[in-house]
């Protein structure tokens, strides 16, 4: 070969790699990365997808001239298949970041890739504090609620009611274990007692050996460290099995408007949770349900205005910052405040931490129910900074 064939070979690769090269970089991509099909579909699932969408619209559908581009995928709460996802999405289709990130271990994992491959994540839907504490990263966030806020509200207020011994139902994987240890933290700070525990698998659809260890356990709360179609049916069979008629509580430590929806008010009634958002708290939060309302017939749960508020406070971060650089947005996200439809004064912390507050909540009996989906009454605003580990507290290297 000539040296003009190999100078028209060079130009027609460099040609070819200049064509590719825009398709890479052009845009900015985001990437909703959740449970679609199983246990917790309805908890987050194409809901949060429509969320994230319309944070795009509201933003204006570009930032920084560049169109901003959405795709979305089903984990199937196996980080396994998360980890290679995300993976694909950053290296050959220039996802930008990554939210989203039902179930905690599917967030961990995700979380550490996305460190090494220097691309923000934002966690919305896993719960485990562990996400900005020992696992913190420079790119790492987390949104809407982690367990530490959940245990506070929920653990702290019903420990201070008089139920001072409990017996945990726990979901066998990374969020159960850190919503069971941050709930027996606070539990234990209120001058409560730890009876027992016992661990059931992801999935769950016959709870009765475990809910019978509870009931025989004799303690006056019942706490659930589970979360989605798990909680909703360990509270149907405990109805079965007569535990909340024979005198004990049950606790639903993640419990969401999705799954009280589920089960129904007559089921659901009088059950204490905490929550980061409820759609009819205010004239902001009103307006976000309805226009999610408008396009999936549901009212949002936290973990899906969390979504939004999460996308929306990245793009706002991008444009800040001027850049898609990694380091310059996460800069930007724990500078500019959290002001959105979703959560009012809102702040991150050095470690990643959104703090805001949190509700107290217990779930109205059914003659108390005056419209659709007005399923909650207010028992108490829990502040962020009680509720959420401060940077200090948290035990993220970063901040040390």
């Amino acid at each position: 070969m000539n040296h003009r064939m190999i100078s028209t070979a060079a130009a027609a690769l460099m040609c070819g790699l200049a064509f590719s090269a825009p398709a890479f970089a052009q845009g900015v991509k985001i990437g909703v990365l959740n449970d679609q099909s199983g246990v917790y579909a309805d908890y987050g699932g194409k809901t949060s997808v429509e969320a994230a969408k319309l944070a795009i619209e509201d933003f204006g559908g570009t930032v920084l001239g560049q169109k901003i581009e959405l795709v979305d995928a089903d984990h199937q709460n196996k980080p396994d298949l998360a980890v290679s996802i995300a993976r694909r999405w950053y290296d050959v289709e220039g996802v930008d970041m990554i939210t989203e990130l039902t179930t905690s271990s599917v967030a961990l994992a995700v979380q550490d890739l996305s460190k090494q491959a220097k691309k923000i994540d934002i966690v919305v839907g896993a719960a485990s504090s562990r996400i900005t504490g020992d696992a913190c990263t420079p790119y790492g966030f987390h949104w809407a609620f982690d367990t530490r806020g959940l245990a506070y509200g929920t653990g702290g207020a019903l420990t201070e009611a008089g139920g001072n011994t409990w017996f945990f139902l726990t979901a066998d994987y990374a969020f159960g274990y850190s919503l069971e240890k941050d709930t027996s933290d606070i539990v234990k700070s209120k001058g409560g007692t730890v009876v027992g525990a016992v661990r059931h698998p992801l999935n769950t659809s016959d709870f009765s050996s475990f809910l019978l260890q509870a009931q025989s356990s004799k303690a006056k709360v019942v706490g659930l460290a589970n979360a989605g179609l798990d909680t909703s049916n360990a509270i149907k069979q405990a109805a079965e099995f007569g535990i909340v008629a024979g005198g004990q509580k049950m606790a639903g430590l993640l419990m969401t408007l999705s799954e009280v929806h589920g089960l129904g008010l007559k089921a659901a009634q009088g059950l204490v949770l905490t929550e980061g958002y409820y759609w009819d708290q205010n004239d902001k939060t009103r307006d976000l349900a309805q226009r999610m309302f408008k396009r999936t017939g549901r009212m949002p749960n936290m973990i899906q205005a969390g979504t939004y508020s999460a996308v929306l406070s990245y793009l706002k971060a991008v444009k800040a910052a001027g850049t898609k650089d990694a380091d310059a947005i996460a800069k930007k996200l724990k500078e500019l405040p959290v002001n959105d439809d979703f959560a009012q004064n809102g702040k991150v912390l050095a470690n990643g931490r959104m703090v805001h507050d949190l509700y107290l909540f217990e779930v109205k009996k059914p003659e108390e129910s005056k419209k659709p989906w007005d399923y909650y009454k207010q028992l108490a605003v829990v502040p962020g900074d009680k509720a959420f580990f401060t940077a200090a507290e948290s035990g993220c290297p970063l901040t040390k």
